[in-house]
């Protein structure tokens, strides 16, 4: 049984058990498998004896459209499409938006049929504005489906400040709600009831996009920005679960170890995936502790301690706090507080200690498009950006030196902010993401503390070096995969 703690009803409305079927609107959780929400949606159509629309939109409006993104999400779009081909009782109906606004009321056209209307709740970005704009406009029960992580998001009423206590909470809380899982295969559960047929003025106005995609059209044929360009990186469920087997079957081994060194890359890579939501969390996890033969046993106490709680490999240990503690933790954050990408809500001592030396003397400084193009002093820092144009990720261990840079070469530590804000959402596959908020303001401070000495720009928020950087980790191959080129960015 789903999990009470993990739904939300946004209105009053009632379920209107006498329209044809029930609505999944599939905007975060990208996925057939494991995904609380149509998992939701397919229990209300077996309580109702109804069929379900899968409803999996994307818009051209927002803020970094682009050909990276919109393939990225067009690649589970094919994904879903062949997952849900002949199953019983289901509807796939995936939309691309051909020009800004023009999926202005798609929602409300199937609702009108839908007695019961799901969504994802996804706490970042402008999805839960949409969510509740929605909401205020439909006449039928809208209800959002927490598929994020682990641990609910309603599981704890506090903002943590540190990676250590929310770990104490999260590992007196967890144990019990790692008892719920999500179903593997939820639409398995759907009654044996015929498919509901798309109205005819609804497929004209809103036609099928990969129907639209086989017509021979493509994202350049979007108005999007054509200049962040696909990567070698593709998206889907297929994709996310092979990139997963990989790591645990050979990079996971190496984690513990290798995980912050650039050269050898033993990273997960999950995190796009994760994002997009083409990948949940518990499956994920459970991948991980079959290959180490977990028994589901786990101490009654947590002390907050990073190592030793989950009973498991090192390498496992390491990316489980990684994966679960830090990740989680990013939710948390934006979950419940509305300004988590403003200054405002760093830690006072950061704020202020930043603000004390924000008028000190610069050596480099850097205009946006000079950071977007690689056209620093610092060839380390020049690859990490390169990285993140092709690529769309910055290895995990030069993401924190990126931003660290970034600080020291602009005016003012807002500035610095809306930076990497704009760089990391642009062109990472993950930005936008509460977990991909949580590292561009660790840079400041956030779930960090005050370091001596005290220094120029930086006051007491942690200070890095390319220099200390490149002598502690292996970047020889990293800074030749990524050095300059006359090519770079073709």
């Amino acid at each position: 049984m789903l999990p009470a703690i993990r739904i939300r009803a946004l209105s009053d409305a009632p379920v209107r058990p006498d329209r044809a079927m029930v609505l999944y609107w599939m905007v975060a959780a990208r996925r057939t498998r494991a995904n609380y929400g149509l998992e939701r949606a397919v229990h209300h159509a077996a309580s109702l004896g109804k069929p379900l629309v899968v409803l999996e939109p994307l818009r051209v409006g927002y803020q970094w459209a682009s050909d990276r993104l919109h393939q990225f999400v067009i690649d589970g779009m094919r994904d879903n499409a062949a997952a849900l081909d002949g199953r019983a009782g289901i509807t796939y109906w995936p939309y691309l938006e051909p020009r800004e606004g023009a999926g202005r009321g798609l929602l409300a056209a199937l609702a009108a049929h839908a007695a019961v209307v799901v969504t994802d709740d996804f706490p970042a970005f402008f999805l839960p504005r949409m969510a509740e704009a929605a909401a205020a406009r439909l006449d039928v029960r809208l209800e959002t489906v927490d598929s994020n992580g682990l641990l609910p998001l309603r599981a704890v009423d506090a903002v943590y400040p540190t990676a250590y206590a929310f770990r104490r909470a999260l590992q007196k809380t967890l144990p019990a709600h790692l008892r719920e899982r999500p179903s593997p295969d939820p639409v398995a559960d759907m009654p044996a009831v015929a498919a509901w047929t798309v109205p005819a003025d609804v497929s004209r106005r809103w036609p099928h996009a990969l129907r639209w995609l086989d017509d021979g059209h493509s994202v350049a044929d979007l108005p999007i920005d054509h200049g962040v360009g696909v990567t070698t990186t593709r998206g889907g469920a297929e994709a996310a679960r092979a990139r997963l087997n990989d790591f645990v079957e050979h990079d996971l081994a190496q984690y513990s170890d290798l995980r912050n060194v650039p050269d050898r890359d033993v990273t997960s890579r999950l995190s796009p995936y994760l994002h997009f939501g083409h990948i949940g969390a518990h499956e994920i996890f459970e991948r991980v502790m079959a290959r180490d033969g977990w028994l589901g046993h786990l101490p009654a106490k947590g002390t907050g301690a990073r190592e030793g709680w989950w009973g498991v490999s090192a390498e496992a240990e390491a990316y489980l706090d990684e994966f679960v503690t830090w990740r989680e933790l990013g939710y948390n954050m934006t979950s419940r507080r509305t300004d988590y990408d403003t200054f405002e809500s760093l830690p006072t001592w950061a704020r202020e200690t930043l603000e004390e030396h924000a008028d000190d003397p610069r050596d480099h400084l850097y205009s946006l498009d000079e950071f977007e193009e690689a056209r620093t002093h610092d060839p380390l820092w020049n690859a990490a950006q390169t990285e993140l144009r092709r690529e769309g990720r910055i290895h995990n261990y030069l993401r924190m030196l990126w931003g660290k840079k970034i600080l020291q070469w602009t005016r003012h530590p807002r500035e610095a902010l809306q930076v990497m804000i704009e760089l990391n959402n642009k062109y990472a596959l993950d930005g936008r993401d509460p977990n991909s908020y949580s590292g561009i303001f660790w840079v400041l401070g956030r779930y960090d503390r005050p370091w001596a000495p005290e220094r120029p720009i930086f006051g007491v928020v942690r200070y890095m070096t390319s220099e200390n950087t490149a002598r502690k980790v292996s970047v020889k191959q990293y800074l030749k995969r990524y050095g300059p080129s006359p090519d770079l960015f073709t």
